[in-house]
């Protein structure tokens, strides 16, 4: 099925997407790339709570579990038959392994038993796709600021592809949020509990160090959440008192401002007048808040997903493969998960 040319076909083109990236089964039927028809993610929180984070035997086995029930719901949302859709979409990768392995096999089951287009998507571009969902109007190019768990990047969004113009060179944002939020003492999941605790905190309790990695564009975590860590078991030793609040805050201050300020620097240097967020780490509520007053500040015009379009779904997955069902870019039955997939660039 590797290069099939898709057919001229009347009326809209309605996507299966599927999405088992993480701890998230997901999937969503997707209409012409910007309207979702459908959307169902079945969470795995609870059960990686009493881990501190997420266990990949157990995500796997979660979604075999589960990745059936949640394609079936999708259809019936939508209100269509399984054999209506007009491609299957599936994420190939980055991500666990075991867990894209289930998504992989059972989309591509379904799209031989169906004799469907198989599409296979860069969870990355996924993310910034899930911008097309809120704003239908959006065209390349434009510069995005990609912020997760595992990802930390400044790409400029083309029309023919992606340019990376920096990333982390160490830990992602994500990643940092939620070892600070270990040593805090929160609970699984650590970013976003951060999040709301910090809401309760002075973020100028504590000065913490703003990170001056190599590179124009490039971001660092790495210092930054150690210079955290031995903040907290400094006062700790002292036997200091201090307040969780003020410490999340001032660490999650310095996280935002970090991720900022490269972003402004970009749109500044390199001409850029729309920039938008992607990722889990943009439902972070200061991140919000400071880049939409960057951008008033500047005259640059802000994009944001909604806060359910943030986090992994299927729906930017579905959102991502139309643009791949247009250019007849699909994939064969030998897809296999690449777990540690880049980011495609453009030549």
């Amino acid at each position: 099925m590797n290069g099939r040319v898709v057919p001229d076909k009347q009326g809209p083109v309605r996507i299966l997407a599927i999405e088992t990236s993480c701890d998230e089964t997901a999937a969503a039927v997707v209409e012409d790339g910007r309207k979702v028809l459908s959307d169902a993610v079945y969470s795995q929180i609870l059960l990686h709570v009493p881990y501190g984070g997420v266990v990949p035997e157990i995500a796997s086995r979660s979604h075999i579990e589960k990745i059936d029930t949640t394609v079936r719901a999708v259809l019936s949302e939508a209100k269509m038959e399984i054999k209506e859709i007009d491609a299957v979409a599936v994420t190939k990768g980055p991500g666990l392994v075991g867990a894209l392995l289930v998504g992989v096999s059972y989309a591509k089951g379904l799209a031989y038993a169906l004799n469907k287009p198989l599409i296979a998507v860069n969870h990355i571009h996924g993310h910034i796709s899930a911008n097309y969902l809120i704003y239908p109007e959006l065209k390349p190019p434009f510069l995005c600021l990609v912020v997760s768990g595992g990802h930390s990047h400044l790409v400029e969004t083309l029309n023919d592809g992606y340019r990376l113009l920096g990333g982390t060179l160490d830990d992602a944002a994500g990643e940092a949020f939620d070892k600070a939020a270990r040593v805090l003492g929160l609970p699984y999941p650590g970013g976003p509990n951060l999040d709301r605790l910090a809401e309760e905190g002075d973020p100028h309790a504590y000065l913490l160090p703003q990170p001056n990695p190599d590179g124009e564009y490039n971001y660092s975590f790495s210092g930054l959440k150690t210079a955290f860590i031995n903040l907290l078991h400094g006062l700790e030793q002292r036997s200091e008192s201090y307040n969780r609040a003020d410490l999340a805050a001032s660490f999650r201050m310095a996280v935002v401002s970090h991720l900022t300020a490269k972003a402004m620097k970009a749109c500044r240097r390199r001409g850029w007048d729309t920039i938008a967020l992607a990722g889990g780490v943009s439902a972070n509520s200061l991140l919000r808040r400071e880049m939409q007053r960057s951008c008033d500040e500047r005259r640059i015009r802000l994009l944001m997903p909604t806060l359910d379009l943030c986090g992994d779904n299927a729906s930017m997955i579905g959102a991502a493969a139309y643009v791949q069902y247009q250019r007849s870019d699909f994939a064969g039955l030998r897809l296999n998960a690449e777990p540690s997939l880049p980011l495609l660039l453009r030549p």
